[in-house]
This record gives structure tokens, C-alpha cells and sequence, in this order.
């Protein structure tokens, strides 16, 4: 992988999540506004920051600093909803870019600058055009190499080609959270940060007269990254996104289909439509999105992620998708109200369908996806999404269920079920903030049903939990009874973790309280325990 810098154009906009916010909710633009999640301001107007609000602050201080600070919800999803606006307005003027989160993107500025004449033409020339279409006003900076890019965008200004080294030799090392793209990524970068200024490297051209060996040996991936970040070089270049529209087909029912295989005739003669649309225009799409339309006006859709190694489905695959979502809501099994925003219903019985449309999201030239890193697949992938699809043909949609992970605190919450193939939010967050979560790593079997064990102390007397959720005396071995592999015999604790205790909705007349144990039994075997009310149960096993 070459490490020799990219021309590279960074277009951001300040104060993004909070002016998305502020945008949702009609709130003008000289109001005072931040977003907070809960706890703490996350982003703050430029209105605000002249009241004294700060980034990090409690709401209560926020409050005292400015009385008429409008305070709103953080929302990850709408942030990357509204700036997506942003990004089509720069992609008029650059041919591809990248979002690497919402409020900033990176473009490719070498043919770009050319075209345009120079690398301050093309910044001119992206400010105009967002604001013109959005009315967001930008900063763009442009110079070699990513971080360089970035930090010139917040000055606003252009690098000269070959300057970026030497511009970014005096810049603070915490400069390298800027082009974090996730908040994983954030707290890794601010650890990292925070150990190097106790080193006493506090610049980034410190860090970069540092050897790249042993920078890497004694920090890490996150360190090698930071490092070569810090002397101008870049991992890639910016991945460029071709615009292409969603290619979507619609049918009016007339009659409307009271039947499931009245609508799937329909449905067939869309997706051939859909599948000669795409195949004349040489795409591939990433999601389906299927939407119908009742007499009595209830709209419905579901979107189905096509996973598979081309992004290509036949018009038989198509059609099979379409049926198992009209079986679901014909019968009032699957219901999702969009035009309402109610959330998740009820299909009225006898209420048949007058509308029917298909469209394929996340289309892209075929060919642009990349191969695997070793080569292209041997085809087992292939094969088993096309098993899979056949068991859900015979089966239905929700016959075949995957595994996703969400957030949660323990593991028996952590886990949720879908359809396999389709596409869906997770209901709740895993990357938000859970107090209380068991920590990693996660055990690799979670029972259905947990099932019930003993935990004895040395004295061979049954460890309870009190009312203050302390263990009575330390675990010494564990008997589950009903198990075939352990026949109910005692297995002695080699080791063991914890406890973790929760209590949960303790405000209510039925509070949930409970503790977790990690133990490692003589017989090789990692389980997770859990005490509620007086009783041991497991409910995880560890590899």
C-alpha cells in the first residue's frame, strides 16, 4: 500500500448536528440551540457559543450560561438524513465523494482543481453550490492527504502541494479526532491522545519524528494509523460514490388484490420490469424496498438487503420477496405504517391492496463492488443465500431468522432476530451508551430459555444474593441439573469474574434486580450466571 498523499478536497459544515436538529424542528436560525444526549451538550449553535455553552457541559449549567438555549435531541439517523442534500450538491461539482460522517466529506481534488483551474476555484465553486441548493454555508480546505484536508477545512484554506507535512508539524495531537469517523473511533483516538501527551508528545510533528516501528509496536494499529496521518500520508484516497438513481416500477390495482395470488401476479410483472431496468442499465442495487398501498390508505413497506455477492436478483427472486411481504400483510401478521409514523400495526381485516411498487436502493454500476481481498468468492456464498432463499420460499419469510447484535445489558437483551434478507433498525442502539452492560467479550451460546443451576460456597451452602445485591460468600462450584453432559454433578470454580449488579426501572412496583457471575468450571467450560429473586440461572456459555 503506497503512503504517497493524495490530492484531497475536505468540504465541512460547522455545528452540523445541531443545525440538522435546528432544521427538523423549525427552530430559527438566532435562537440559541445545542443537542444533548441525556447527560451532556454533544454539539452546540454558533448563537449558543457566543452565550457561553460549551461542548461537554451538563444541561443544568448549559441552562445558567444561556436561560433561552433550545436544547435538542441527539439523532445520528437524522443527522445523516439532512445532510444528504450536502452531499448531492458537492457531487454536482465533483464526480465522486466520500461522507465520512455527517457534516463532512471528502472529494477527489486533483482533476477537479484542474477543471476548474485551481484549488480555489473548486473550494469556491463547492461553497456556491451548497449554498445555492441548501442554504448551509461551508468551509472547504484542500491540500495532501486527508488529515491535511480536514484541518485546512476548518481554518478555511489550501495547502500548497508538498506543504502538508510542514503544515501540520505545529497542530496539537488531539487534531487526529477530527478525522475519526465513528464514536468507537473518537474514544480510541482521545486515549491515544491522552497517553502521548503524558510522553511528552504533544505535537504532530512530534509524533511523526517518532520511528514508525516502534510507534506501532507500542501503540498499536490505532497508533501506525495516527502516525502516518501525522506525516502527511494517507491509508486511501478518498472512495469516490457515482450518483445513480433509485430505479423504482409501480402498478395501480385495478381491481384492487383482495388475494395473496392476485397481488403476486402483479408483483411478477413488476419485478421483470424491475430486473430489465437494471440489467439494460448495467446496475447492481444493495436494498429492495417494497411498498404497497391499501383502499383505506394505510401504506406499507419493508426494505430487504440483497446480500448476496452480485446485488442481482431474477424476477423469481424478486417475486418471492414480494409474496412473503403480501402473506404478512394481507394476513395482518407484518404491518408497517410509514405514512402516519405510528410505528408498527395492524392490517384491518378485508382492506385489500390498491397500490403496488418496487424500488432498488443503492444502485451502483455492476462491477464497482470490490472482490474479496484473496480473490474472488468460489461460489459457497452464493450457493447458500440461494438455499436459504429457497427455504424461505417454502417457508416464508420469517422461517429463516439471523442473529443481529443490539444494545442491551445482558446477553439474553443484547440478542435480535430477523428475517434473513431483511433489512430493518435495530430496536435499540448497540453503539449508544448501556451503564450496567456486561463486558466483553460476549458468550457465544445464549439458551433460548435460560436454565437453572446451584451455586455452592466452600462450605457447600447456597450463595445468595441480599437485598443490596452482595453475594452471601464466594462461588466454589456450580451444579445444573438436567444436563445430560454434566448429569447434575457439582463442577468445582476454577475462576471466576463479578458480579455485575443491575436494577433496573427500580422506580416502579416491579423492579428488576439481578446479578451476573462469570465462572470457569474444572471441566474446561465458561458460564455465565445470573441471580434473580433467589435463583441461579444460566445464561450464556463462553467458547
Amino acid at each position: 500500500m503506497s503512503g504517497h498523499p493524495t490530492r484531497t478536497a475536505a468540504l465541512w459544515v460547522p455545528d452540523w448536528p445541531v443545525l440538522a436538529a435546528m432544521a427538523v424542528r423549525e427552530v430559527p436560525a438566532h435562537v440559541p440551540a445545542a443537542t444533548h444526549d441525556g447527560r451532556r451538550v454533544v454539539a452546540v449553535s454558533a448563537t449558543a457559543r457566543a452565550a457561553g455553552v460549551r461542548r461537554g457541559m451538563r444541561r443544568r449549567r448549559a441552562r445558567e450560561c444561556c436561560p433561552e438555549l433550545e436544547l435538542l435531541d441527539v439523532d445520528d439517523a437524522r443527522d445523516a438524513r439532512e445532510f444528504e442534500p450536502v452531499a448531492l450538491a458537492a457531487e454536482s461539482v465533483v464526480a465522486g465523494l466520500e461522507i465520512t460522517r455527517p457534516g463532512l466529506l471528502l472529494l477527489p481534488a486533483s482533476g477537479a482543481s484542474r477543471y476548474h483551474g485551481s484549488d480555489d476555484a473548486l473550494a469556491e465553486a463547492l461553497v456556491a453550490r451548497v449554498v445555492e441548493s441548501t442554504g448551509h454555508e461551508a468551509q472547504v480546505g484542500v491540500a495532501d492527504g486527508i488529515l491535511a484536508a480536514v484541518l485546512a477545512a476548518r481554518a478555511p484554506g489550501v495547502v500548497p502541494p508538498g506543504g502538508s507535512p510542514a503544515f501540520l508539524a505545529p497542530r496539537p495531537a488531539s487534531d487526529l479526532v477530527h478525522v475519526a469517523t465513528r464514536p468507537d473511533v473518537a474514544v480510541a483516538v482521545t486515549d491515544l491522545v491522552q497517553l502521548l501527551d503524558r510522553l511528552g508528545v504533544r505535537t504532530l510533528g512530534a509524533l511523526a519524528a517518532l520511528p514508525a516501528a516502534t510507534v506501532e509496536g507500542r501503540f498499536g494499529p490505532t497508533g501506525a494509523w495516527a502516525h502516518r496521518l501525522a506525516r502527511g500520508e494517507d491509508l486511501r484516497p478518498p472512495a469516490r460514490r457515482r450518483v445513480e438513481p433509485d430505479v423504482a416500477v409501480a402498478a395501480e390495482l385495478d381491481p384492487p388484490a383482495e388475494r395473496v395470488d392476485v397481488a403476486t401476479f402483479a408483483a411478477r410483472r413488476l419485478a421483470e420490469d424491475l430486473h430489465d431496468q437494471l440489467v439494460t442499465r448495467s446496475l447492481v442495487a444493495g436494498r429492495l424496498r417494497i411498498t404497497a398501498r391499501t383502499t383505506e390508505g394505510d401504506d406499507l413497506e419493508r426494505t430487504w438487503r440483497l446480500d448476496g455477492p452480485t446485488g442481482v436478483l431474477s424476477p423469481a427472486r424478486i417475486t418471492d420477496r414480494v409474496r412473503w411481504q403480501l402473506e404478512g400483510w394481507l394476513t395482518a401478521s407484518s404491518l408497517r405504517r410509514t405514512s402516519s409514523g405510528r410505528g408498527s400495526g395492524h392490517l384491518p381485516e378485508g382492506a385489500p391492496l390498491a397500490r403496488l411498487a418496487l424500488t432498488a436502493e443503492e444502485v451502483v454500476p455492476a462491477g464497482a463492488e470490490q472482490p474479496r481481498l484473496w480473490g474472488a468468492s468460489s461460489g459457497e456464498d452464493q450457493r447458500a443465500h440461494r438455499a436459504l432463499g429457497r427455504v424461505q420460499g417454502l417457508l416464508g419469510g420469517d422461517a429463516v431468522l439471523r442473529v443481529r447484535v443490539q444494545g442491551g445489558r445482558d446477553a439474553a437483551d443484547r440478542v435480535h432476530l430477523a428475517p434473513f434478507g431483511e433489512d430493518v433498525a435495530l430496536p435499540r442502539d448497540p453503539d449508544r451508551p448501556w451503564p450496567g452492560a456486561l463486558p466483553s467479550p460476549a458468550p457465544a451460546v445464549v439458551p433460548a430459555a435460560p436454565r437453572d443451576a446451584v451455586v455452592l460456597d466452600a462450605a457447600a451452602r447456597p450463595v445468595v444474593v441480599d437485598a443490596r445485591l452482595a453475594m452471601s460468600g464466594e462461588p466454589a462450584s456450580v451444579r445444573c441439573p438436567g444436563e445430560e453432559d454434566a448429569r447434575g454433578e457439582e463442577r468445582a470454580v476454577v475462576d471466576w469474574a463479578g458480579p455485575w449488579a443491575a436494577a433496573e426501572r427500580w422506580w416502579t412496583p416491579a423492579p428488576r434486580r439481578r446479578v451476573h457471575l462469570q465462572v470457569l468450571l474444572d471441566d474446561g467450560r465458561g458460564l455465565l450466571l445470573a441471580s434473580t429473586r433467589g435463583r441461579w440461572t444460566v445464561e450464556g456459555v463462553y467458547d
